[in-house]
């Protein structure tokens, strides 16, 4: 006699880009067998996230993570991706944590397990009837990492495979400060010649004519189109994406993504030496001490003096907010861009997403949601646990529904060949 096969594990793709959805299939169980499926990954930082769904295999023995319900765990429901983006620290972790990928030439690695009956811990104790090793990467086979230090300037530089010339795009995110390479490692894997920004440090924000120097500099690359480069900002990165294209006049993007963020300053005159500007008086704290500072730029001012006047935008402008952000006025912000632009004449130049339930950090598909995390001031060099805002499973859904928006957004305006600009 042969006793019963051993479960099979499958994953396709094995291995992929961050954004890509994999299928996570079990085979030979026996019939109605009560199963986990659980996620394990080693960040970078030395912390472990997991996730797992409680599952039950058909009557041919299978389950399909695509396809079948989750009975319970860190998600719920028919989740295909459920065991990326409801990922959070194990048990006894550190606090406070939010995952990121610093190091942009190495995969994420993940693995994915299955487990005989509904487990909810103690994972690292039990045998899997089966484990697989995944790989997730936001650089593609053959995109060119290259640093670049120029003068004040510092960044990345991600050039996609190929022949090109390629559209070009600067991404920068927000006043966390730092080089942060992964986004804009991504948007290379997808066709743009990528700039990612270390704007902000402890010395201060980069000057306007620093961004000009560098806006030329992607310009002029002989891998990018010149007349396609647009700008990618989140939150600080906002504000600046919006000066830049509306008060400078070397800077010209041919369109522009803006995620969670504003057009105002606290305190005039309208420049960007005042983009960090803050009345601290506004800021509160929750019940469990995490700090909001979303109260900070209400009310939303008239005095064109305190806010960027996107009437004078001349490009399209893609806005993404989060109704649940809880560290800027997004919503309010939003509004009052819509409504000058709409007083303008410029309502074809807008477009504007609002996600009920999504937080401030708006992401690449799949990353696991964070609602609060440690945050550094660079400048004034201390640090506090930031309420970013945001439901697990609705801000899942908006990063995957934004990113598919934002991907459609950028081949529209950076690969077509027309170019929507302000009507007289």
């Amino acid at each position: 006699m042969h006793g019963n096969p051993l479960p099979i594990l499958s994953v396709r793709p094995i291995r992929a880009l961050v954004d890509e959805p994999f299928k996570v299939l079990v085979e030979n169980l026996r019939p109605g067998s009560p199963v986990t499926l659980h996620s394990l990954h080693p960040s970078e930082d030395g912390d472990y996230w997991e996730a797992f769904g409680h599952y039950v295999s058909s009557q041919r023995g299978t389950v399909s993570v695509a396809d079948d319900l989750s009975f319970g765990g860190t998600y719920s429901g028919k989740e295909p991706m459920g065991l990326l983006w409801s990922q959070r620290p194990i048990p006894g972790s550190r606090r406070d944590l939010r995952l990121r990928k610093m190091n942009s030439t190495t995969p994420m690695l993940v693995h994915i397990s299955v487990y005989s009956g509904h487990l909810t811990g103690g994972f690292q104790d039990q045998v899997p009837l089966a484990s697989v090793l995944t790989e997730r990467w936001y650089m593609a086979p053959g995109v060119k990492r290259i640093s670049v230090k120029e003068g004040n300037i510092l960044g990345t530089l991600f050039i996609p495979p190929g022949p090109g010339p390629f559209p070009g795009l600067l991404d920068m995110w927000g006043g966390g400060g730092g080089l942060v390479e992964y986004r804009a490692a991504l948007l290379a894997s997808h066709g743009y010649v990528s700039f990612a920004l270390s704007y902000l440090s402890e010395k201060g924000l980069l000057s306007e004519t620093d961004f000009e120097v560098l806006f030329n500099m992607i310009r002029n690359h002989p891998q990018v189109i010149p007349d396609k480069v647009g700008i990618f900002g989140l939150s600080l990165g906002t504000f600046i994406t919006l000066y830049l294209a509306v008060e400078n006049k070397v800077v010209n993007p041919t369109c522009c993504v803006c995620v969670n963020g504003t057009h105002t300053l606290q305190s005039g005159p309208l420049d960007l030496s005042n983009a960090l500007s803050r009345d601290h008086s506004k800021a509160r704290m929750d019940e469990n001490g995490h700090v909001i500072l979303r109260e900070l730029s209400l009310p939303i001012p008239s005095d064109f003096s305190r806010k960027i006047n996107v009437s004078k935008i001349n490009c399209p402008l893609l806005l993404i907010t989060g109704t649940d952000d809880q560290n800027v006025s997004t919503i309010e912000a939003a509004e009052d861009m819509a409504q000058t632009m709409h007083a303008a004449g410029k309502d074809h130049l807008l477009t504007k997403l609002e996600y009920p339930d999504a937080g401030h950090l708006i992401e690449p598909p799949f990353t696991p949601h964070c609602r609060f995390s440690r945050f550094i001031n660079r400048l004034q060099g201390h640090d506090f646990t930031m309420l970013w805002g945001g439901q697990t499973k609705p801000h899942s859904d908006a990063q995957e529904d934004s990113w598919k928006k934002i991907l459609a957004f950028l081949q529209m305006h950076l690969y077509s060949s027309s170019r929507p600009r302000a009507r007289m």
